[in-house]
């Protein structure tokens, strides 16, 4: 073949365009082009169901009443009646301090009081009579206002040597011994009632409307084993912690079982009323530094949207939805790998969950 010229077949090649040589190479095999990888998700319906919240929460037993035995006069333990774990009845002596010296201050503004009524017994008789002033009767009158108001001040401390029982209970601590000299608002002794034992749980604030004084509540004490008691909301306190978002409230054992103890260590639980609410598998819903939102499922797009909403109660796998979305709705629970807005997927059947009985455990409030 001579240089510079093309063999009449190449030529014709060249001119009808060599199909090897189009673009259209990097097509697969039958002409379809490569695709990206499907992303798929696991879709659950937005529903409303009728359930109960469910609360357990720790504690400790406590005395209803628990009073602390404070002298308010000093003076040396002269006699102790009672040492810890001694039952005592309602006025019953405890403790005595020695008061020989303050009974003689005493027995002083007695006859002190007494020498005043017979000076102003004499001094009016002669007023009837003239022989004394208006002024020496009312001089008179005045004595006899101090002497006995000496004589109430003293009779009133006399009355603090003696320390009684204020209730029916049980001597819980003892800080002194007889012999001991007791200075001013010294602790000496504490008094519990045991009949009557509270215990203080935290719950979320979500959750208090649907709780109420007098509600029944079930609480099981470890120390007595598996045997569940009845109890009830005594009292809700009137104010939630900012930080925690959590109410205390206070839990009575009605009856007080046999063997319980202030101190010893119980579990509440606390249940409302069914309730219908909006709910989605816990697992939907998602948080990050923009705030709590779902990714709803577009069917005429097959794409996802990003729907920022408001939750609830944690019931179970569900969760509460207050805010931002409807009933019938689908979200997407599975699958969030790589997903972001308005991204297209592929739902597949979501793997059968258990039911969810009527009545579910709370695992966690707005934060799990």
């Amino acid at each position: 073949m001579r240089h510079g010229r093309v063999p009449p077949v190449l030529a014709l090649l060249l001119a009808l365009g060599l199909p090897g040589c189009s673009s259209d190479d990097q097509a697969g095999k039958g002409g379809k082009r490569k695709t990206g990888p499907v992303h798929l998700v696991a879709l659950a319906e937005v529903s409303h169901e009728a359930l109960t919240y469910t609360a357990a929460r720790a504690g400790s037993l406590r005395a209803v009443r628990e009073v602390k035995l404070f002298n308010q006069e000093e003076g040396r333990v002269a006699t102790l009646h009672a040492r810890e774990g001694d039952s005592v009845e309602s006025g019953q002596v405890l403790v005595t301090l020695d008061d020989r010296l303050l009974r003689a201050q005493f027995d002083k503004a007695v006859a002190s009081l007494r020498q005043a009524k017979l000076d102003a017994r004499r001094l009016r008789q002669l007023k009837k009579k003239k022989l004394v002033s208006e002024e020496t009767l009312t001089r008179a009158a005045t004595t006899l206002e101090i002497a006995r108001a000496e004589e109430r001040l003293l009779r009133t401390r006399l009355g603090y040597m003696t320390l009684t029982a204020p209730f029916d209970g049980e001597i819980a601590e003892r800080h002194i011994e007889a012999g001991d000299v007791a200075p001013k608002h010294t602790h000496l002794l504490t008094v519990v009632d045991s009949s009557q034992l509270v215990t203080e749980v935290q719950v979320s604030e979500l959750a208090l409307p649907f709780l109420h004084v007098d509600d029944v509540a079930q609480v099981r004490i470890d120390a007595l084993g598996e045997p569940v008691f009845k109890g009830k909301i005594l009292r809700i306190y009137p104010t939630i912690d900012p930080a925690t978002r959590l109410r205390q409230i206070e839990v009575t054992l009605k009856p007080v079982p046999e063997g319980a103890r202030p101190g010893q260590f119980c579990r509440v639980t606390l249940s409302t009323g069914k309730q219908k609410r909006l709910v989605v598998p816990f697992s939907a819903l998602r948080r990050d530094t923009a705030g709590e939102h779902v990714f709803v499922y577009d069917a005429a797009e097959a794409k996802v949207k990003r729907v920022p909403v408001t939750s609830g109660l944690r019931l179970a796998d569900k969760v509460e939805i207050r805010e931002g979305l409807q009933t019938g709705e689908r979200v997407v629970a599975k699958g969030f790998l790589g997903l972001s807005d308005g991204k297209p997927v592929t739902p597949v059947q979501r793997e059968d969950a258990p039911s969810m009985p009527a009545e579910s455990n709370v695992t966690g409030a707005k934060d799990a």
